[in-house]
């Protein structure tokens, strides 16, 4: 049974930074493609980051694209979001997820299977 736990979450002023991290245990943390989505009081989740089991490929909304960066720590079965020149549409609150990688699947958008607690992300003006 995958678990996630999310931490890094809060309060910040506009053009700040915080950043996420998901830590992952109960299956080899080096196998599984991981996400990060979020949802906005009233709007539907939607995906942020993605990065692949190798870690070589990854994918950004259009929408954080610059702004936003996923990494992945294999040693400490970790996947962190950096999120800079925040902005008050950010306000959500955030998810971790992840998947098992598939070879034959090069994309890291798509339904993902697990899902963290979510952290709460509030960017004022």
């Amino acid at each position: 049974q995958v678990q996630l736990v999310e931490s890094g979450g809060g309060f910040v002023q506009a053009g700040g930074s915080l950043r996420l991290s998901c830590a992952m245990s109960g299956r080899t943390f080096s196998l599984y493609d991981m996400g990060w989505f979020r949802q906005a009081p009233g709007k539907e989740r939607e995906f942020v980051a993605g990065i692949s089991w190798s870690g070589y490929i990854t994918d950004y909304a259009a929408s954080v694209k610059g702004r936003f960066t996923i990494s992945r720590d294999n040693a400490k079965d970790t996947v962190h979001l950096q999120m800079n020149s925040l902005k008050p549409g950010d306000t959500a609150v955030y998810y971790c997820a992840a998947r098992a990688g598939d070879l034959a699947r090069p994309v890291v958008t798509g339904a993902f299977d697990y899902w963290g607690q979510g952290t709460q992300v509030t960017v004022s003006s």
